[in-house]
């Protein structure tokens, strides 16, 4: 089974549970210089198991959209499809290094003002719990 993945790996301005905050325009740099097929879709940020391709990664006023689709002949992708076809994963999650971050304050540790983007992970429980799939169509005839 392969999909079409949907959704946002991150929000801006909003703490994650760790206390960082990405700031609007924080991926500008990295989404200039890098083709969204070489940011690598991950299953829970583990390198050795790459699910699929993304093929669109933008920023939006919200935050980083991405679109993607999950490799049809892989199994762990095939496995991913079917959790998120039944709701049990819905989170996504950015792998990064800081460029560019301020100190925060009281709960806040970091601002990231400016990211390397390294991969997009299908995760269970996001570090940003708004960083969700919010669209999945199944490209098998017998699923949704």
């Amino acid at each position: 089974m392969s999909g079409i993945i949907c959704g946002y790996a991150s929000v801006f301005g909003t703490p994650d549970l760790s206390g960082d905050i990405v700031m609007r325009g924080a991926f500008a740099q990295t989404l200039q210089k890098t083709n969204p097929h070489d940011v690598k879709m991950l299953y829970q940020h583990d390198l050795t198991r790459p699910i699929g391709r993304w093929q669109k990664i933008e920023e939006t006023p919200y935050g980083l959209w991405v679109e993607g689709y999950l490799a049809p002949h892989v199994q762990l992708a095939k496995e991913t499809a079917s959790l998120i076809i039944n709701g049990a994963l819905d989170g996504l999650s950015i792998g990064f290094r800081a460029i560019e971050s301020e100190r925060g304050r009281g709960r806040v540790r970091r601002h990231l003002q400016s990211v390397e983007l390294v991969e997009v992970s299908i995760v269970t429980l996001p570090m940003q719990p708004q960083a969700k799939i919010t669209k999945f169509k199944s490209l098998d005839k017998n699923k949704t």
